[in-house]
């Protein structure tokens, strides 16, 4: 089985699961509010877990030279 098609069925898994959360609050089926912060804290970790799963598959490699860092003047002066 090929990884890449492994990951796209979990992150269908992740995301179904996500959007059964979330209609189940959208449809009323929040009775208190400890249930209704633990939906959220449910729906905020498939997020996490998606975005994580998604930088992961970003082949973007960061070189040795290159970075986040922003370079403001110049060493040669």
């Amino acid at each position: 089985m090929d990884d890449i098609f492994v990951v796209a069925k979990i992150q269908k898994l992740i995301k179904d699961n996500m959007q059964s959360v979330v209609d189940s609050i959208c449809t009323g089926g929040v009775d208190n509010m400890e249930k209704y912060q633990y939906m959220l804290g449910q729906i905020r970790t498939y997020q996490l877990l998606l975005q994580e799963i998604s930088n992961l598959l970003d082949e973007k490699e960061q070189k040795e030279d290159e970075g986040n860092i922003i370079k403001l003047g110049s060493t040669e002066d």
